[in-house]
């Protein structure tokens, strides 16, 4: 149950990996100790150096629940898990894969697979977590999108149609959840210097992941639909949303 200076007391980070969902755990960590739970894939060598991250981040207890997007059979399993304890005050979906963006086009295995990571099990967890909230009542989702799905672009479609889908489905379902009590945040971070996006060339607004937690716990906190992160990408998105195709596929964003 969120206290009642509106501090959570059980976190879950779906991508308990994730370098931007742990900087978001450890952003609420700062507010208050907490319980946190980390939905990893099995044998992720990082996942003992997140429960470790945790820990010393202030978390009164950490506990690990075996996560694999693509068995989504499974995860009515894994959010069972997560909710065994008690209420789940905040749950933080922040797993994804990308590649080489003109290998992802050609490239049907690795396409599909992108597709279901980003998008599939995205929509599959989100259902499941909805369902749980709702019951208790209350709860916020925190889930991460990204401004390439504001407007695909040609440099990184596949990416970015997948991102697209997600951020549509928990909108919507932030819209589906608001007469139960529960609330979504969907956040739209540019560029953000992870080792997620080592392989891109810097883009101009990337931040790093601290700015970027910051930025949704606060618009979480704030009841929020949608955040950019930085600030300056919604004028900017908001600028590229009107511009015809036959310019905007010449743009070097």
């Amino acid at each position: 149950m969120i206290n009642a200076v509106g501090n959570p007391q059980t976190l879950l980070l779906l991508g308990g990996t994730s370098e931007i969902g742990l900087a978001i755990c450890e952003e609420y960590l700062r507010k208050a100790p907490m319980r946190v739970v980390l939905a990893a894939l099995p044998g992720d060598p990082l996942r003992e150096d997140a429960v470790a991250q945790m820990k010393a981040a202030g978390a009164t207890e950490v506990e690990l629940v075996d996560f694999d997007a693509l068995a989504t059979e499974t995860h009515p399993k894994v959010i069972d898990q997560a909710w065994a304890k008690g209420d789940v005050d905040v749950a933080i979906v922040a797993f994804a894969l990308d590649g080489d963006a003109e290998e992802l086009w050609q490239n049907q295995r690795k396409a599909v697979l992108v597709a279901n990571v980003n998008y599939t099990a995205s929509v599959s967890v989100g259902v499941l977590i909805g369902e749980k909230m709702k019951a208790q009542g209350f709860g916020r989702i925190i889930a991460m999108s990204s401004v390439a799905g504001e407007r695909v672009k040609r440099a990184n479609f596949v990416y970015g149609s997948t991102k697209a889908g997600l951020d549509g489905f928990y909108l919507g379902l932030g819209e589906a959840l608001a007469e139960f009590g529960p609330k979504v945040t969907v956040v739209r971070p540019g560029m953000v210097r992870t080792q997620f996006s080592a392989h891109v060339k810097e883009a101009p607004l990337t931040v790093n992941k601290d700015v970027v937690a910051r930025m949704a716990v606060s618009a979480s906190d704030a009841g929020k639909e949608i955040v950019w992160t930085p600030g300056p990408w919604r004028f900017v998105m908001m600028g590229l949303r009107h511009v015809p195709r036959a310019i905007f596929r010449k743009l070097p964003i």
